[in-house]
């Protein structure tokens, strides 16, 4: 019986540490692209993408999570009062409905396979997705909507790949392909590959579809780089018996879980706004008079 993709699993576990200090006290998914939790992004990508239920894999010190996917009853009472309808609504509607966000704690920082295995109970016997938090990919049409549709058509796994510079190829997960009458297909998922060796030039860039599986497969699992449970690795061995197929995606991807992607991702973000374009490139000039002087 084919089965749609309803829910989604958000890792949002880590500690931020290639944030800090900012993560010191504030989770980095909370970190703001503009005026908006870089999480919020994410989350309505999922929903974009006709995912029904969302789970939020956390940890300590992230309670402010919950929070703000909470109802604000007092906020909400006095941006009213103070007149402030359109930020009200914009708050209210941009809030999800009951029921359509979970959370579950991964208790210990044993890697992204294991977070991804905290949510199997409320995932159940059904292909899923897992979103990234940290990779905000922008683009007319969301990754993960992409990524849905080539699951509709074909009930495989799927992974968001990207390509690099051939030289770049160390830094990344990376996989290799193989053609086939109904498109290519992955033969093999290498973690950050020896300089020279790697089998392509494309990545994996924070976006799968699995199916329920993996969750079996990652239970069993020893740990692998860095002492971890790793998804990759579990993976490979999901691909013994299931096909997975990539989707190239040719949007625009930041990594927002370092800082220069961070920065990146809010000037672009602020720059697709008609309130905050104009204002962009002045500050810009101001700061830097000789990009004026050259343009």
């Amino acid at each position: 019986m084919h089965q749609k993709i309803r829910k989604a699993i958000i890792p949002a576990a880590g500690f931020g540490t290639r944030m800090l200090p900012a993560t010191k006290s504030i989770p980095k998914e909370l970190l703001t692209i503009v005026d908006r939790p870089l999480l919020d992004y994410i989350v309505a990508e999922a929903f974009a993408s006709g995912i029904e239920h969302v789970v939020i894999v956390t940890g300590r010190m992230k309670g402010a999570i919950e929070d703000h996917f909470d109802q604000a009853f007092e906020l909400d009472v006095s941006l009213r009062n103070a007149g402030k309808l359109p930020l009200a609504d914009r708050i209210a509607q941009d809030t999800p409905a009951a029921g359509t966000i979970s959370f579950v704690r991964q208790q210990q920082a044993r890697g992204l396979g294991h977070a991804v295995w905290t949510a199997r109970h409320i995932i159940g016997d059904e292909p899923f997705a897992v979103l990234l938090p940290d990779m905000l990919m922008v683009d007319d049409k969301p990754c993960l909507k992409s990524m849905v549709d080539l699951y509709e058509r074909h009930r495989d796994n799927v992974v968001a790949v990207e390509r690099c510079a051939p030289e770049d190829a160390h830094k990344f997960g990376i996989v290799s392909l193989k053609p086939t009458a109904d498109g290519p297909v992955v033969t093999g998922l290498v973690e950050k590959p020896a300089p020279g060796t790697a089998p392509s030039n494309l990545f994996i860039s924070g976006r799968y579809i699995l199916q329920p599986e993996i969750f079996a497969i990652i239970e069993q699992q020893a740990p692998g780089a860095g002492g971890e449970i790793q998804l990759t690795d579990a993976m490979l061995t999901l691909l013994e018996t299931r096909n997975i197929r990539p989707f190239e995606f040719c949007g625009h991807t930041f990594d927002c879980g370092v800082p220069a992607g961070f920065v990146t991702a809010n000037l672009h973000m602020a720059a697709q706004r008609a309130d905050l374009a104009p204002h962009i490139g002045t500050a810009v000039d101001a700061l830097y008079p000789a990009r004026r002087a050259v343009a």
